[in-house]
């Protein structure tokens, strides 16, 4: 799934150490996120969404699970 997360970390100018920290998660989890290995879940996705001030669908793109 494609995210925004890496480049919504970067304008804020945080390291992949603070945002995982921001939502309770290890470094690698914001890795996986950011590398499109790892879909973050539901709950993920809205804590994200909610710290960068956004809805869920602007900051991921589920156009490739519709179908």
């Amino acid at each position: 799934m494609r995210t925004k997360v890496r480049e919504l970390r970067k304008q804020r100018g945080l390291s992949q150490a603070d945002l995982a920290s921001a939502m309770g998660v290890t470094r690698q989890t914001i890795i996986a996120i950011e590398n499109e290995k790892y879909t973050a879940s539901l709950v993920l996705a809205y804590k994200l969404a909610h710290y960068f001030g956004l809805a869920i669908e602007d900051v991921f793109d589920f156009s490739d699970l519709e179908g």
